[in-house]
């Protein structure tokens, strides 16, 4: 198979969907492995580090997409990338196709398979291709938090730890999943006074086990989440449900409950967002102001440590991608439950049932998804 590696077009994007460890693994199974021109130098990566391990360096997206069969990418295609997508296909990147209906349109219009880090679930249940993005997002979440409180970012002015005599600032965080627990564990080395909800009474326990004095696990429900407002100096927002909008847990009128200068960080914007006033942003302009309160809503965010994050996404999607080319998306689909579940569309239809109810789409069962 011809496995294709495009450079990331989306603004500040500096990951890539290969390594050099990557493009040997597949040579040595038959492959071969087109690379973009200058597709790793935002992680580090030269065009000679690939073309050493038998990468064949192209100087054209357009060329890797014409010859390819199998695409891989850190980031949805955009719209400059859709015409370039040939029937047939299969692209293996992050879509979050719910918190976007053009893209969803026009991956169904281009007729290929579009199989998706974010919904491919392994036998425990898990989502092993997203967790690493959501252990950068989660510790990013912490560290962008702490500078957008300065007062010049039109923060309150407040130091995340404290000083003797100063009380610490109050983190609030919606969500104990992977997000939420690694904003827990740095937002506690920072000293600060830190609390996670979550609906998952199971999950609660676990952190209240293994999570510092200073970080509490209350139960989410509407009166706690705006009881929260009203203290937080900082909001996490790390909800999750797999392949679907996010929930909407925080409404305009709750921002009025929040001091002026607090900051949300929502790192569930990818999929629409948890906090109804929040929109897309890049790394290049990542803020804005609404009533008072300053929000953080990059869709990237672990595109800024580019070099941490290619390594820790290529370590777990190498496996994935490497049986796909081996055994064609098909096969691997009516063999693995793995694979499957990351099929979100194929053949011009919607696989994946979350994407179809969000856009109340029509949803074949060809795959059996969780």
């Amino acid at each position: 198979m011809i496995v294709g590696v495009p450079r990331e077009i989306k603004k500040d994007e500096y990951r890539v969907a290969i390594l050099p460890v990557g493009v040997e693994e597949f040579r040595r199974a038959g492959h071969r492995v087109l690379v973009e021109e200058g597709a790793g130098l935002g992680s580090g990566i030269t065009d000679e580090d690939y073309q050493r391990h038998g990468a064949e360096i192209v100087s054209s997206a357009g060329q890797v997409f014409a010859e390819s069969q199998l695409i891989m990418k850190v980031k949805e295609p955009l719209p400059a990338e859709w015409p370039l997508l040939l029937g047939g296909q299969t692209l293996f990147t992050y879509f979050h196709f719910a918190a976007e209906q053009k893209l969803t349109e026009a991956i169904l219009n281009s007729g290929i398979t579009a199989v998706a880090y974010e919904t491919l679930r392994d036998r425990a249940g898990r989502l092993p291709l997203l967790t690493p993005m959501s252990e950068v997002a989660g510790r990013m979440s912490v560290q962008e938090g702490a500078k957008y409180l300065e007062r010049p970012q039109m923060g309150r002015g407040i130091l995340l730890g404290g000083v003797p005599g100063v009380a610490p600032a109050h983190i609030t965080i919606l969500g104990g999943g992977i997000v939420g627990a690694n904003a827990a564990k740095v937002a506690s080395g920072f000293g600060a006074d830190i609390v996670v909800l979550d609906i998952n009474m199971d999950r609660l326990r676990y952190l209240d086990d293994i999570m510092p004095a200073n970080v509490d696990a209350l139960f989410s429900d509407r009166h706690t989440i705006r009881e929260q407002l009203q203290r937080a100096d900082l909001v996490i927002g790390g909800v999750l449900i797999p392949g679907a909008k996010a929930p909407r847990l925080i409404e305009r009128e709750d921002l009025r409950l929040m001091k002026p200068g607090s900051v949300i960080i929502d790192v569930a914007i990818d999929q629409g967002g948890c906090v109804a006033t929040s929109r897309p942003t890049t790394h290049g302009d990542p803020t804005y102001v609404v009533d008072g309160v300053v929000h953080y809503c990059v869709t990237n965010m672990p595109g800024a440590v580019g070099r941490t994050s290619t390594f820790a996404l290529c370590n777990v999607t190498l496996p994935w991608a490497l049986q796909i080319a081996e055994q064609g998306i098909k096969h691997a689909a009516r063999h693995s439950p793995e694979i499957s579940s990351a099929i979100n569309i194929m053949d011009g239809e919607v696989t994946h049932r979350a994407v179809a109810e969000t856009f109340d789409l029509s949803f074949s069962d060809r795959f059996t998804h969780p």
